[in-house]
């Protein structure tokens, strides 16, 4: 998720124990000449398996990267063939690639011959409901060396308009012998053993159903192993930790950038709150809290109101 899982999101959800977490999208050409931001996002973030995904639309670039993310100690490369965004498309990137399954094959296995590492796949059913390529796409990557595949259960052109199709994931699953995971509109361990059942995948990765919420991956992972239901972080513990993500993102950004980064996910994690329950925000604090440039206060304001939150919802 490009401007989300960066560093500071991805540590706090390998430390909640999501069973993988992945950078964000590093385009190869950026990557192998030297741009300091795409070389950024592909930096480890300590716990867990360094899985970096990798997008682009020459062979030749998608190899050149591959083999320097391995050589700086990356465990996965996985690589996106899913983003719909027209920025990543327009450059014939992400999912406009399953426009061309054959010239998509030359980016798998420019990739895979490059390095000694697991590589994997990400992809949507097709560009649209006229062509719901997944299955063919699945079974010619998996050929091709791919080791894991996720789908989302949505074509390109739907964007995240709608449901995501859970069901039409089936296709792919009898198409390949890797494990399959399901993506789309997984917002909750009830989501999870749905989308499971009606795919018939291995796993689930989850996107923004975790925006605010960075423990949720391993929470439904830890339902799906154990059948436990993991309590929600509240009162001073959210606090603390809504505080902490907001340093780690200044330290990484500097604060200028920092602030502004940091206000979506100060915005997501309020909004998550009222969605348990929390009492309304008042305005004023909320307008204060997305626009105010001095850290200290955002701080102040944020450890004030997530920590007496759920107090005020239990009177």
């Amino acid at each position: 998720m490009s401007g989300v899982s960066d560093l500071p999101f991805r540590r706090l959800a390998a430390r909640f124990g999501a069973g993988m977490v992945v950078s964000e999208m590093v385009a190869s050409e950026s990557f192998v000449k030297g741009d300091a931001e795409t070389q950024m996002r592909a930096e480890s973030q300590s716990d867990g398996l360094h899985v970096v995904q990798l997008a682009g639309r020459e062979a030749h670039w998608m190899g050149e990267a591959a083999k320097v993310i391995a050589d700086l100690g990356a465990d996965v490369i996985d690589i996106n063939m899913g983003c719909p965004a027209k920025k990543v498309t327009s450059g014939y990137s992400g999912s406009a690639l399953m426009k061309d399954l054959d010239h998509a094959l030359t980016l798998i296995e420019a990739t895979v011959d490059a390095v000694d590492i697991p590589v994997t796949l990400k992809m949507r059913l097709g560009w649209d409901e006229k062509s719901i390529n997944a299955p063919e796409l699945a079974r010619r990557a998996e050929a091709a060396g791919i080791q894991l595949i996720t789908v989302h259960g949505r074509t390109r052109c739907q964007f995240y308009k709608g449901s995501a199709d859970w069901s039409a994931i089936t296709n792919v699953k009898s198409e390949i012998s890797v494990p399959l995971i399901a993506n789309g509109d997984c917002k909750s361990a009830a989501d999870a053993l749905s989308m499971m059942e009606k795919s018939g995948a291995d796993g689930v990765m989850i996107g923004r159903g975790a925006y605010g919420r960075p423990w949720l991956p391993g929470h439904i992972g830890h339902f799906l192993e154990t059948g436990e239901a993991l309590a929600e972080p509240e009162g001073s513990d959210l606090a603390d930790l809504v505080c902490e993500h907001y340093e780690a993102i200044l330290d990484l950004y500097g604060v200028p950038g920092g602030v502004r980064i940091a206000r979506k996910h100060i915005g997501w994690y309020v909004d998550a709150a009222l969605a348990r329950g929390a009492p309304a925000m008042p305005a004023a604090i909320r307008s204060t809290m997305m626009t105010s440039r001095k850290p200290d206060e955002v701080l102040r304001l944020a450890n004030d109101w997530f920590s007496s939150s759920n107090e005020r919802t239990a009177a």
